[in-house]
């Protein structure tokens, strides 16, 4: 069996996708708040504050908040052993520097834990994913060192709150979209400067190190993690050229994966740093936290791959895609224009294990695209099964062949939320269907999809029976 046994298969949500409640039960906003919605043509628009008559998807987003019981006993039913989520920052800390922490939210938390433990599911807990109080703006969010104690504040809170009830915590979600996607990574805005996003990004290492070390101290049975947004590129050529512009590319994606895992900066970052101009605000005992402050494993989401060469200048971003210039012709794409790359799965495993020697986990993974549901209610989402199939072949490879130590796997939106990169619903990749539009009106009615009944055999089989 390649699988080992306590493979921790499961699911994963975000809280600003699922969750809704944005402004009730002692909720602040957070900068997930005022990013209206999208789609693949239109780019989310991020407003000062929150507009009347504009679409905000993560305000009511699929109502989780209110379901959760019924969404844990589907996941349960599913034979889920890990459950990925993420508590809302503001639920608990209102404005980010409240002195108090707020109880209607922490009791929350308290209950959609004591759901999971009631199922014999683990909770795996991202501490800051895609939302920042919007609070935080008077600081100038990441980029004030201020935000370090401020997020060692809610750390301790829920560590000590949650103790015996989480023991897997994440810092950040997809920390390396800094580079690309600053806003959702910590508030910062999406047209800053190199210099403004690398200091915030340091901000985030001393803030994830420093947690790190508390979640330790405050239980030894605690496991933290770091998280990366996969980016994961392959040459265009053999040319040369081609190899050192993919190698710059991945310096520039892998430098945050090599600080958070050996707990230090890369040589090839710091010498660019300097030609460059930029200057990291590094204080005294810096290296140290860095360094003491090393995570237990590292996890990723993995969705595609890119192809770079000597005419990649960086990741251009448009709504939701990512464009380097050039296109695999080897692979077939999403609607969304996402490549689809099963056998990138198990090289992104080799080259994690090999650089760094940690467990590895997927956390996300997965097939977002349109479901149609018939006239008697089911949905026969097939080319998801495909999709999940092929990728978890490619990851026992990665284990029965290779060695890699894996501990388990979680693909994104178990059910149907809200996307971030288009703020879209229609943008699909649950097992569990959740009748709702772009435009937030529906039943919210959870369904089974065709893809509930197979991954519920696969877990059942610990990876075993695809068919």
């Amino acid at each position: 069996m390649a699988f080992k046994d306590g493979f921790l298969w499961g699911g994963a949500t975000a809280a600003n996708q699922c969750e809704g409640a944005w402004n009730i039960y002692g909720k602040g906003p957070s900068t997930a708040d005022v990013m209206t919605a999208g789609d693949t043509k239109t780019p989310r628009r991020i407003t000062d504050t929150v507009l009347e008559g504009e679409n905000y998807p993560s305000h009511t987003a699929i109502d989780h908040y209110g379901h959760f019981k019924e969404d844990i006993a589907l996941f349960a039913e599913m034979g889920f052993k890990c459950y990925r989520m993420s508590i809302n920052w503001s639920r608990i800390f209102p404005n980010g520097d409240d002195e108090v922490p707020n109880e209607i939210g922490l009791k929350h938390y308290d209950d959609v834990f004591d759901e999971c433990r009631k199922y014999g599911i683990e909770p795996l807990v991202t501490i800051s994913h895609y939302e920042t109080p919007l609070g935080f703006q008077k600081y100038g969010f990441w980029t004030n060192r201020k935000m370090v104690d401020f997020y060692l504040k809610y750390c301790a809170t829920i560590f000590n709150r949650y103790k015996g009830k989480v023991k897997y915590w994440l810092t950040f979600n997809e920390i390396n979209c800094m580079s690309m996607m600053p806003w959702m990574a910590g508030g910062v805005d999406n047209n800053a400067d190199e210099q403004t996003r690398m200091t915030a990004a340091y901000h985030q290492f001393i803030a994830s190190a420093k947690a790190v070390q508390l979640a330790h101290e405050i239980d030894k049975e605690n496991k933290v993690g770091m998280m990366y947004g996969g980016m994961f590129s392959y040459p265009n050529s053999c040319d040369p050229e081609d190899m050192q512009a993919n190698t710059d590319f991945m310096h520039q994606m892998l430098f945050y994966c090599d600080v958070q895992c050996r707990g230090y900066y890369p040589s090839y970052k710091l010498k660019e740093f300097e030609r460059k101009g930029i200057v990291l605000p590094i204080e005294d005992g810096d290296s140290d936290i860095l360094k003491k402050g090393k995570v237990d494993f590292l996890s990723y989401s993995y969705y595609f791959t890119l192809v770079c060469g000597k005419n990649t200048e960086a990741v251009a971003i448009d709504c939701g895609s990512m464009n380097t210039g050039y296109t695999n012709p080897f692979l077939p794409k999403t609607p969304w224009g996402w490549t689809i790359d099963p056998k990138g799965l198990r090289y992104s495993l080799n080259m994690f294990y090999e650089r760094y020697q940690i467990p590895l986990m997927i956390v996300e993974n997965g097939l977002g695209t349109y479901d149609k549901v018939e006239k008697d209610g089911s949905i026969h989402d097939l080319y998801r099964i495909d999709y999940l199939r092929e990728h978890i072949k490619e990851m026992k490879k990665a284990v029965e062949i290779d060695g890699v130590d894996l501990m388990g796997y979680t693909p994104w939106g178990c059910i149907d939320i809200v996307s971030a990169g288009t703020g879209e619903m229609r943008k699909r990749y649950g097992f569990i269907y959740v009748d709702v539009d772009d435009e937030g009106h529906g039943t919210y009615q959870r369904s089974k999809k065709d893809s509930f009944y197979w991954y519920k055999k696969v877990i059942e089989s610990n990876g075993e029976d695809l068919d």
